[in-house]
Formats: C-alpha cells, sequence, structure tokens
C-alpha cells in the first residue's frame, strides 16, 4: 500500500496518460467553426452545469467529512454561477432562451453512474480528480474552437471565470485522496472510479461525436 501521497501521484500520472491518449479528445473534425456551433456547444454546458450543480449539491447532505461537506457546497455554488454566465453569454449573443430547459430530456449517463457512488473517496476520485481534470481538458480545446471561429468573447468567459474554479475542482480530488484513500481498500475503491469515468468518458465522446458531430463541447 502506498501513503495517500504517493498514491495520488501514481493516480495522476495514470489519468494524464489516459487523457492524452484518448483519440476522440485530439479529434480536429470538429465541423464548421462559426457561431452557430459555438452557441450549440454553450447549450451543451448549461446541462453539464447544471448536472455537476446538483451531484455536488446531492452528496453534501449524505457526506460525513466536514470539510469535503464545505468544498461540495462551495462547488455547487461554483457551477451554479457557471450555468449564470453561460446563460446571461448567450443572451448577449443574441440567443432567445425562454423556454429552454437543458435537464428537459433528463440526466446524462456520467450524472448517473457519478450519482451511485456511495463512498467520499468514490464520489472525489471519480467527480473532481477525473471527471474535473477531463472538463480541464474540454475547456481548453473549446476555447481555442472559439478562438478559430472568431468569438474571443467566448473563450475569454472560459479562460478569466470558468478554468480558474474548474482548477479548484480538481484540486478537491487531489486533496482529499491524500487524505482519505490510505488504506488499500480505500485506493482500490479510488482506482474503480477513476476507471469508471474514463471508461464511460470515452463512450460518451464517441456517441457525441457519430450522433451529434459534437466535438470540442466544454466541460462543467
Amino acid at each position: 500500500m502506498s501513503d495517500g501521497q504517493t498514491f495520488v501521484g501514481e493516480l495522476q500520472k495514470y489519468v494524464s496518460e489516459r487523457l492524452a491518449s484518448l483519440d476522440l479528445l485530439k479529434d480536429d473534425e470538429s465541423g464548421s467553426g462559426d457561431r452557430p456551433e459555438v452557441i450549440r456547444r454553450l447549450k451543451v454546458a448549461l446541462k453539464n452545469e447544471l448536472e455537476a450543480a446538483e451531484l455536488a449539491a446531492y452528496w453534501i447532505p449524505s457526506t460525513p467529512e466536514v470539510d469535503v461537506k464545505l468544498a461540495l457546497a462551495r462547488q455547487a455554488g461554483d457551477e451554479a454561477r457557471h450555468y449564470h454566465l453561460i446563460e446571461k453569454h448567450l443572451e448577449s449573443m443574441g440567443v432567445n432562451l425562454a423556454g429552454f430547459n437543458p435537464a428537459a430530456e433528463g440526466y446524462g449517463p456520467m450524472y448517473s453512474l457519478l450519482r451511485g457512488f456511495e463512498s467520499t473517496v468514490e464520489r472525489v476520485a471519480g467527480a473532481h480528480f477525473t471527471r474535473e481534470a477531463l472538463a480541464l481538458k474540454k475547456n481548453e480545446q473549446f476555447m481555442e474552437f472559439c478562438e478559430r471561429a472568431g468569438e474571443k468573447e467566448t473563450a475569454e468567459l472560459y479562460s478569466k471565470h470558468i478554468q480558474p474554479d474548474e482548477g479548484w475542482h480538481v484540486d478537491i480530488g487531489h486533496r482529499f485522496l491524500t487524505q482519505y484513500a490510505v488504506s488499500v481498500q480505500e485506493q482500490e475503491k479510488a482506482r474503480r472510479a477513476v476507471e469508471a469515468v474514463l471508461e464511460l468518458a470515452v463512450k460518451v465522446q464517441r456517441k457525441q461525436f457519430q450522433e451529434l458531430k459534437l466535438s470540442h463541447a466544454p466541460g462543467c
């Protein structure tokens, strides 16, 4: 068994290698880089932010560790703020969001997977350590897409207001796995959660690209 810090370092190396090797994450066939495509991706972002906010809030009552509980509360607020920032930005682009409900078609598979995690180690390993790291990467790609489309204000929204928070969310995973994944059992739970999220991310990304011709969409 590794100590918490060594374990997290090894797990971080594994996640980074997996993210770098995902072909769809490096896909350059991103369709036309124009305003309608940026808007389409921002509407996907609203769904992602809403689900992330709700998930963090859902976990608060069942999380026994006070420090993790408070971190989840802050994250829920961050994700809600991101939602409103994106919403206002879409309205400034002339998009009428009256009646738009990003949750109208139900929750996505990633939300369902993460909601099923019952322990704190599984939750922070899956949601923060892995999904939020994936979101950082996807947001970087989305910003590049926006720059190509001439939508610099959208890129700046992410670089100045959303990415800094996402980095802090990833840090939640690092800090709390180091603190709480200190037994063989807890470390194995973390590994399984990380692997489950990575496997599902590949499937979701492939489905989006094949069925919706959607790549370079932002994370949460």
